[in-house]
């Protein structure tokens, strides 16, 4: 047993088990009129929906719908990767219609499901490189938003990393006139903490329990920190720590996900993708833009 279940109630666990179980098995049901509701799901199992859903998300880290949404992406992606057509695939996976994955196809996997199916080949990403208050910033671009947005000293390393994350697009091109709205936000933002525009989208991929991870982070207030432990508490998650901790690394796009306003339990820093100094320092520009903002 893993410190992370340790403390999790065998009954607990099991339930958790069961369900999970379940929901393998009835991928297909999650789809259309017939969907495995909770409801339907705590029923079978005995229990009621308000215990299975604390039990489920106290032991996974995610609801169990959340868990069904993500095995049937799981089936999804694999399926593209055999069927000859999009439309098998659709429906082998146990979606109800090629409409409803065509919906969440920005959800599920960050681009069109014919695009994922090639491997990512097809995907445009444009980026472009300024100066910020902590150094070169590089922000990369879907025709959806930002699928990337990172800091550093130089700009060969930057577009160097950029290629290597999104290896499969099928082009990544410079481009600083289309960009520059989106460039002058979010320096904008960084200066002066002020709320990015509508036109600051995101585009990122994750899993389900990533994406509540990432949510997660969005919550916590400019000027705001905590550790990895009470994010797990934020989120139900009593010994998620770890997990957590893997959920914010994953995170591709700095600043608008503030994973720098996560730090250790005694109060040191931490570590950051994009360098410990920049984490103060960025830290402590929220600190005076909040205190500013109080005045």
């Amino acid at each position: 047993m893993t410190p992370e279940t340790s403390i999790h109630s065998s009954a607990d666990l099991s339930l958790a088990q069961q369900a999970t179980e379940l929901i393998d098995a009835r991928i297909d049901d999650l789809a259309g009129p017939k969907s495995l509701s909770l409801k339907v799901l705590a029923s079978d199992l005995g229990t009621t929906a308000t215990h299975l859903q604390k039990a489920f998300t106290r032991v996974v880290g995610i609801s169990p719908w959340d868990y069904g949404a993500e095995r049937r992406a799981q089936a999804f992606r694999a399926h593209l990767k055999s069927e000859p057509r999009v439309t098998d695939a659709i429906y082998a996976a146990g979606y109800g219609s090629a409409s409803r994955v065509y919906e969440q196809s920005g959800f599920l996997l960050g681009m069109s499901p014919a695009s994922y199916a090639r491997f990512g080949q097809g995907a445009e990403i444009t980026f472009a490189i300024v100066d910020s208050p902590l150094g070169r910033l590089m922000v990369g671009a879907t025709a959806v938003g930002i699928c990337s947005l990172a800091f550093g000293d130089d700009d060969g390393s930057l577009t160097a990393d950029l290629k290597s994350e999104f290896r499969s697009a099928g082009r990544i091109s410079h481009d600083e006139v289309g960009l520059r709205p989106v460039l002058e936000d979010v320096v904008e933002h960084l200066e002066t903490g002020k709320l990015p525009s509508k036109r600051l989208t995101l585009d990122v991929q994750g899993t389900a329990f990533q994406r509540r991870v990432w949510q997660a982070l969005l919550a916590i207030p400019a000027g705001g920190v905590l550790s990895y432990a009470e994010l797990g508490l934020e989120m139900g998650m009593e010994a998620g720590q770890r997990a957590v901790a893997k959920g914010c690394a994953t995170n591709k796009v700095s600043l608008l996900i503030p994973c720098h306003r996560i730090v250790r339990s005694d109060g040191g820093l931490g570590g950051y993708r994009w360098g410990v100094k920049r984490k103060q320092r960025l830290l402590a520009m929220e600190t005076t833009q909040n205190g500013a903002e109080e005045r």
